[in-house]
């Protein structure tokens, strides 16, 4: 049963820092984590970190925000001070660019950093700040006296891992927290005992750490994140490891879950393991981003699929532009079709090695290829502010062939960040792409307009 709860849907908007306000130098911070990339082959992208963290999208989106407990505490803040955070933590803010909290950060850190803690269920869109929001939020919970780790944050892909492990070394480079990467090519000698305050890793290497070689106490741990909790949560093998990580846990610990989405059913198993939380949640309307427009061609087979992109090449001005395939035997068809016709052209999937995939996507971030085909290991967490277009070469399925929604949504939400608009290309072939295409328009309540492709007229509207 449900507790009543109190629902609150919340209006105002946030404007972030500019570039400019960053300064011409943005120095690394000397740590372990640092060494620990250069290790891993994976230069950091200041860049790219950069304007994830200045160029926020000013979001209009309604939250709906909903607490189980009445009596806890339930406010908004429009600056940083207000939260009375460390100076070293303030400070770190202020350098990477945030003026004043975005939507999810002035609605979310007040319930995050409340005292006793609070733990949340949290929605977001890509581009709002939600991961500085759980950043600042395991930082200022470290106490710097104790070296053991206190906080664990648990990422789907070694990419994004890496990623926000980026992110907690800038943010907390005032201070002496320091901080751990639970990734592939990260080895720890046999008996050892981790020192560092926060890990920052995937499921399967935590849980050996924790279970299988006792590397640290979860007892220990103060502060739980899942980030893309409905990954976590829905796929199988994600879902057991961190269930197992979870009951390793102490009653006391903070849990954390934050996602751009989640299906009703994913919701009710983490309202199960996640107890007494605040609930933040985008309006069903609001989850499709609005600066992204919307398209789908209609294709007869594969040959017609490929015309159609090249007729939008051939009059839409693009950055770079990612397209997704479901299989791989397409992937490679598709990449070597656009490579003979003279485009720089990437190609990502599953069975590639670390440094592979690392190699590729630095490529593909400084500009080498302007073209990145891929399946679905891309959809979430990669943010590349050069991208001005996807392409739905194969729309997203389920294991059932439904329509799935939430990789749609990330997968269109990899154009359109940071503020700027984007465009998503859908190839249709059959009755049945289009029914997927309807649940899809069905459930974000959002028109996907027909493109001939043909037709060069309308095709160059796209660029207005």
């Amino acid at each position: 049963y449900f507790i009543p709860f109190l629902v609150i849907f919340i209006t105002s908007t946030s404007t972030m820092a500019t570039e400019e306000e960053w300064g011409s130098t943005n120095n690394e911070k000397d740590s372990a984590l640092s060494e620990e990339i250069d290790k891993l082959n994976l230069e950091s992208n200041t860049t790219v970190i950069k304007k994830m963290m200045s160029g926020l999208r000013e979001s209009s989106a309604n939250l709906e925000v909903q607490r189980k407990n009445p009596k806890s505490p339930l406010y908004s803040v429009k600056s940083f001070e207000e939260l009375n955070l460390q100076p070293e933590l303030l400070k770190g803010v202020y350098e990477m660019g945030f003026n004043a909290p975005s939507k999810i950060q002035e609605t979310a850190l007040p319930t995050l950093l409340a005292d006793p803690p609070q733990n949340m269920i949290a929605q977001s869109q890509s581009g709002t700040g939600k991961t500085a929001a759980f950043v600042l939020a395991m930082l200022t919970r470290v106490d710097q006296s104790y070296n053991h780790p206190q906080v664990l944050c648990l990422s789907p892909t070694y990419e994004l891992a890496l990623q926000t492990g980026e992110i907690v070394s800038k943010m907390s480079k005032y201070t002496n927290i320091s901080i751990k990467l639970g990734v592939r090519g990260v080895e720890i000698p046999r008996g050892s005992r981790i020192s560092e305050h926060i890990i920052v890793g995937t499921p399967g290497k935590v849980l050996d750490w924790s279970f299988k070689y006792k590397f640290f106490d979860p007892k220990k741990v103060k502060v739980f994140v899942l980030d893309e909790a409905d990954v976590m949560i829905a796929t199988q093998g994600h879902q057991d490891q961190c269930i197992r990580i979870h009951k390793m846990l102490s009653d006391h610990c903070q849990m954390m879950l934050f996602s751009a989405t989640y299906e009703q059913d994913v919701m009710d198993f983490a309202e199960i393991i996640i107890p007494s939380p605040v609930i933040i949640r985008l309006r069903r309307e609001e989850e499709s981003l609005d600066n992204i427009k919307q398209y789908y061609v209609m294709c007869k087979n594969q040959e017609e699929k490929y015309s159609a992109i090249s007729n939008i090449y051939g009059v839409v001005i693009i950055g770079q532009a990612m397209i997704f395939c479901h299989t791989r035997k397409t992937a490679s068809w598709l990449s070597s079709k656009m490579t003979q016709d003279g485009h720089a052209v990437a190609l990502l999937s599953g069975e590639l090695t670390v440094d592979q995939r690392n190699c590729i996507l630095e490529r593909f971030r400084v500009g080498q290829n302007k073209v990145l085909i891929t399946t679905n290991v891309l959809s979430r967490g990669i943010d590349v502010e050069q991208v001005t277009i996807v392409v739905n070469f194969d729309l997203p399925v389920d294991l059932s062939h439904s329509a799935d929604c939430d990789t749609y949504l990330h997968r269109i939400g990899r154009t359109g960040r940071f503020g700027k608009s984007g465009l998503a290309i859908n190839l249709v072939e059959g009755e049945r792409d289009m029914a997927i295409l309807r649940t899809i328009e069905e459930h974000f309540g959002r028109k996907i307009y027909k493109l001939d492709a043909e037709d060069v007229d309308e095709i160059e509207k796209l660029n207005d």
